[in-house]
């Protein structure tokens, strides 16, 4: 029995339950080690006996001299009649059931943090398998994987093997300069050990299955910190390990609209750091994709809408232009449906949703309210409401362009560094990325 977390109407409970098992049967052979045979763990010499007839090293029971099967070590001893083959030549399989790997690494990579996905997230990749299976397949018997960064499939394929998908995948990646890193890989067949060692590989953190799992899966996932999703239909699925990343939706703040500045001209990283990959997507689609958590409104303020196509929210541009992220802040308060705005910089992926939730509870009556971490005031990580409009624009027109030296004229309220350290110790809901060195350190410490 294992612990499984089933989501169902909106709870993930927890409960007790059985996965299949998955036993590596090692064959030895007149001395030689043949192959090893990963199966379920009942009636073994049945499968050796049957596995050495079909394979034509044998044809009666009496070419068996010695059968001999040890359950507690996974191997099957086994003496027959005549000599193998001096060369034996492999053949390549296409069954679910196997496949040709010629070894499992030792060690495999462990993800201690990395991306969340949503129940909804979780269904719409899956939702969206089924219909790219839909549009491709011209005839059943074939599976079918696919994998996204929780929004959209990034790359899509299907085989006889259920294994061979996640090779296909693993290659259009490589050919294609494609990180798969932080990303979901939802299939429509079992997952086995074999699947769970090539995921955990590319740096996928979520895999999610149509049917189930094997027991050396879920143990695997456990220990390189992948979560793994079976079962998922009908509005509902387990969840077999690591269930910290599935986000359950929390209630939306309301009368607050999350705003993402993208304006800034990135010259010290020389580039749209906005744009830059992270985690499997770029540093504001992951911005983005906490704010629809957070908030019911989302804006982008940006003077280059085009290239953010890909974000379905509204953008608007500076209406003081050219003159840095205060001209956005004002340019999202006027164009905000709501009363206030929670401000971010698009180059912050780290935010921490329960320390904006709880700033968004100290908020209630301040004009502004802004955080103060170990470096100081962090006003492009804080809140705005319209009556600081007035005191914005006065400043805008006079060239005064420094949030900090404004704070006070609009009566802002400071939480101090430790109250946010009750809520998020490590003050990582403020960590930028400005240069290449940053962003290099940021890639790093997600590997």
């Amino acid at each position: 029995m294992i612990t499984i977390h089933t989501w169902h109407k909106g709870l993930l409970e927890k409960s007790e339950g059985e996965v299949v098992q998955e036993f590596p049967l090692s064959l030895i052979v007149n001395d030689c080690e043949l192959a090893t045979l990963v199966s379920s763990p009942h009636e073994l010499r049945y499968l050796v006996a049957g596995f050495l007839r079909l394979q034509g090293f044998i044809s009666r029971v009496e070419d068996i001299e010695l059968l001999s099967v040890c359950s507690d070590y996974g191997i099957a001893n086994v003496i027959i009649k005549g000599e193998l083959p001096q060369r034996l030549k492999p053949v390549l399989t296409s069954g679910c059931g196997t496949g040709i790997t010629f070894s499992l690494p030792a060690e495999l990579p462990t993800f201690i943090n990395g991306s969340c996905f949503t129940p909804d997230e979780i269904f719409s990749l899956m939702d969206q398998l089924s219909r790219s299976a839909d549009q491709y397949r011209t005839h059943g018997g074939i599976h079918s994987a696919a994998v996204g960064n929780g929004t959209d499939i990034i790359l899509y394929a299907e085989d006889l093997g259920r294994h061979n998908t996640l090779d296909r995948i693993a290659g259009e990646a490589l050919l294609k300069g494609i990180n798969l890193a932080g990303m979901m890989l939802v299939t429509s067949g079992r997952v086995s050990t074999e699947m769970a060692t090539k995921a955990a590989l590319l740096g996928i953190r979520v895999i999610a299955s149509r049917t189930s799992p094997t027991d050396k899966a879920v143990q695997l996932c456990n220990d390189a910190g992948i979560t793994l999703i079976g079962y998922v239909r009908g509005g509902r699925f387990l969840v077999y390990s690591h269930p910290e990343r599935v986000a359950i939706p929390l209630p939306r703040i309301k009368g607050v609209t999350g705003v993402i500045l993208a304006g800034g001209r990135s010259t010290r990283m020389g580039k749209n750091k906005a744009l830059l990959p992270f985690d499997g997507t770029s540093l504001i689609e992951a911005i983005y994709r906490k704010f629809v958590r957070l908030f019911e409104n989302v804006l982008i303020v940006t003077n280059t809408p085009q290239e953010y196509t890909f974000l379905p929210c509204n953008k608007v541009p500076d209406i003081f232009t050219g003159i840095g992220s205060m001209a956005g802040v004002h340019a999202g308060l006027v164009n905000s449906p709501t009363e206030r705005i929670f401000v971010a910089g698009c180059d912050m992926p780290y935010i921490d949703e329960n320390l904006v939730r709880s700033l968004a509870s100290m908020a209630a009556d301040e004009p502004v309210l802004v955080p103060q971490s170990q470096s100081g005031l962090e006003p492009l990580h804080a809140f705005y409401s319209r009556a600081s409009l007035p005191a914005l624009e006065e400043a805008l027109k006079s060239g005064r362009l420094k949030l900090i030296d404004l704070l006070a004229d609009m009566g802002a309220r400071i939480v101090p560094p430790e109250v946010i350290a009750d809520i998020s110790p490590d003050f990582g809901s403020f960590r930028n990325i400005n240069s290449p060195e940053e962003y290099q350190l940021l890639t790093k410490d997600k590997k």
